[in-house]
């Protein structure tokens, strides 16, 4: 696993996305140069719903980072594993004040006990699953067009 990790933190040491939006409420274009996604809000908070909205590739994210970390960690190790099925939602809890992710993970394959519960610790271990548990710091900064 240490190598794997490496790995990662060489792969993920630097990552750039840019976001455009214009004047249509709220369709906007991510991109990280290579590829592009629509991003959006639901008509019901003034969009018109034609992309994920911002928290749905938040916890997105997490998913799909969740569903290809599993899928790497069973194809090492040559297990019967079929399918993988990652559902998250996310929820504010105001007496908390904080958010709660929740996430459900369903192995379609012939596995053991032993190797599902074995694939849930590997679940912890996905890059974005370990941003979202760890203290992040945002620094902004701003740039008018010459």
């Amino acid at each position: 696993m240490a190598r794997y990790t490496f790995a990662l933190k060489q792969l993920y040491a630097m990552e750039k996305v840019i976001f455009h939006i214009r004047r249509e409420h709220y369709r906007s274009i991510l991109t990280n140069g290579k590829h592009e996604i629509i991003t959006d809000e639901p008509a019901e908070l003034g969009g018109s719903d034609l992309g994920l909205s911002p928290i749905e590739l938040l916890i997105g994210s997490l998913a799909a980072c969740t569903g290809i970390t599993l899928r790497m960690y069973a194809d090492r190790k040559g297990w019967l594993l079929e399918e993988i099925q990652v559902s998250v939602s996310m929820q504010y809890d105001k007496h908390a004040n904080k958010n709660i992710i929740y996430r459900h993970i369903q192995f379609i394959g012939d596995l053991t006990q032993e190797q599902q519960n074995r694939l849930l610790e590997i679940a912890n271990a996905c890059p974005i699953h370990k941003t979202l548990q760890n203290p992040i710091d945002i620094i902004t900064q701003h740039s008018i067009p010459e």
